[in-house]
């Protein structure tokens, strides 16, 4: 299935992610894990469901960030606090307590539109891993001590092999919950160091 068929099953007409079961799943697990104390980032935060959520729902700070910039603005319209940004390249080292992502997960064919921005939100590479592994590459460092990271991962993409990619990045996983459909399993990851 395409990034594009999926949108079409789902009636995305926008250039922006519509909060679906993958970000209530994240966000629910998030609202059970999270601490007030605690300083989120949503990475690729779309409409700003999740990051919403998890401020409303617990008191913590979120910060919302996409690479899209019509999903910082409608994030920023759902009252998240929010930075066009590509994953965590631009923060600072040990900066957050917990990383939420809901990452682009769908396997897509490598000529697949990167300027369609709906394309961008779903696709995550030839194997649907590629954002993820790029994401898994540097999100340890914006974590601070103690910090975790909570992860969406698809049957589509392959849970074993993101647990075992995070575990060669030094993450051990353990899976919070999954919630099965016809056409995928997902699954939300807990990464700690």
């Amino acid at each position: 299935m395409t990034g594009e068929d999926l949108a079409a099953r789902r009636g995305v007409e926008t250039d922006v992610y519509d909060p679906a079961e993958d970000s209530r799943l994240l966000a629910d697990v998030a609202c059970d894990e999270v601490a007030s104390d605690d300083l989120v980032l949503d990475v690729g935060t779309g409409s700003g469901y999740v990051a919403a959520t998890v401020a409303d729902e617990t008191g913590a700070r979120v910060l919302g960030a996409d690479l899209n910039p019509h999903a910082c603005r409608r994030a920023r319209d759902a009252g998240v606090e929010a930075v066009r940004a590509d994953l965590v390249s631009p923060f600072c080292d040990g900066a957050f307590d917990v990383v939420t992502f809901n990452p682009p997960y769908l396997p897509a064919d490598a000529a697949a539109a990167r300027d369609d921005w709906m394309e961008v939100a779903l696709t995550g590479g030839e194997t649907g891993r590629e954002v993820v592994e790029a994401f898994l590459n540097d999100a340890a460092r914006v974590l601070a001590p103690g910090g975790y990271v909570l992860l969406l991962v698809s049957t589509l993409t392959g849970v074993e092999e993101v647990a075992t990619y995070a575990g060669e990045r030094g993450f051990s996983a353990v899976a919070l919950a999954d919630h099965a459909f016809p056409f995928e399993t997902l699954t939300v990851l807990k990464l700690v160091r």
